[in-house]
């Protein structure tokens, strides 16, 4: 069951996108089993935590697997100065002859390309970088995950230990897809993971990095971009995003 775990997590990060473009061209994103299942299966699109995890959540206990749903606090990229984020980002714990694993399937650009063991905090390599789970202070019911960048390890997120119920997940979606603060609000975000490469658009800011350690790194027009969502992230483009890639064409300026 392990091995049939680590195939379904590596294709479903390679085939599926991870993108929010609903929630920066439309401002709502919808979680319902059904939405997910006509955008993400039979539309031609990507999603975000709550599409990503929730789909997968639902096809590992309907083939069988013991699996909950985990929510946490994401802590990639962020001043540690910053007060805590909001509970945001959903994960699965799958349970595999007793042993837990965290599968993630909905982190963009930093995804874990395979589960990660949740029952120790020695370094876990993948096909691109090692990844961490430990255990936070005693007491704290939290699961640190952290990510090798080089000789140093950053923190991608925080989860809590106790499954959380539906609406926690429906509150949390309102949060990263209709509030001003949420950063998918205001950026085009695309990535897609392979055995050989990741790919990231974060605006006109399109990141390849090669899982021998190389990358490379251009700036798109608007053009460039839709094409990018077609050819690399095997996006279904709809003529309404057009206005959104063309701001985005405008974000950043190499230098």
């Amino acid at each position: 069951m392990r091995a049939v775990l680590r195939a379904l997590h590596a294709a479903h990060i390679a085939a599926i996108p991870f993108e929010a473009i609903d929630a920066l061209v439309e401002g709502n994103v919808d979680i319902g089993a059904e939405a997910v299942a006509a955008k993400l299966i039979e539309g031609g699109r990507g999603g975000y935590c709550f599409e990503q995890n929730g789909l997968f959540l639902r096809v590992l206990r309907a083939i069988g697997f013991e699996a909950e749903g985990l929510l946490g606090r994401v802590r990639w990229l962020r001043d540690p100065a910053a007060p805590p984020a909001p509970r945001s980002h959903m994960v699965v714990r799958v349970r595999v002859d007793g042993r837990a694993w965290l599968a993630d399937v909905g982190f963009g650009s930093a995804v874990p390309p395979a589960p990660l063991a949740m029952d120790g905090a020695a370094p876990q390599p993948t096909a691109h970088e090692s990844y961490r789970v430990a255990r936070g202070d005693a007491g704290s019911g939290i699961w640190e995950v952290s990510i090798a960048i080089g000789d140093d390890w950053a923190p991608l997120y925080d989860i809590d230990d106790a499954p959380a119920p539906a609406i926690d997940y429906e509150v949390a979606n309102w949060y990263t897809s209709t509030h001003p603060d949420s950063h998918f609000r205001h950026q085009l975000i695309a990535a897609r993971t392979t055995a050989r490469a990741r790919y990231a658009l974060r605006d006109n800011r399109l990141t390849i990095r090669h899982a021998d350690g190389s990358s490379e790194r251009r700036y798109l027009t608007a053009d460039a971009i839709e094409a990018a969502l077609v050819e690399l992230f095997g996006l279904a483009v709809r003529p309404h995003w057009r206005a959104a890639i063309e701001r985005a064409a405008t974000a950043e300026v190499e230098g």
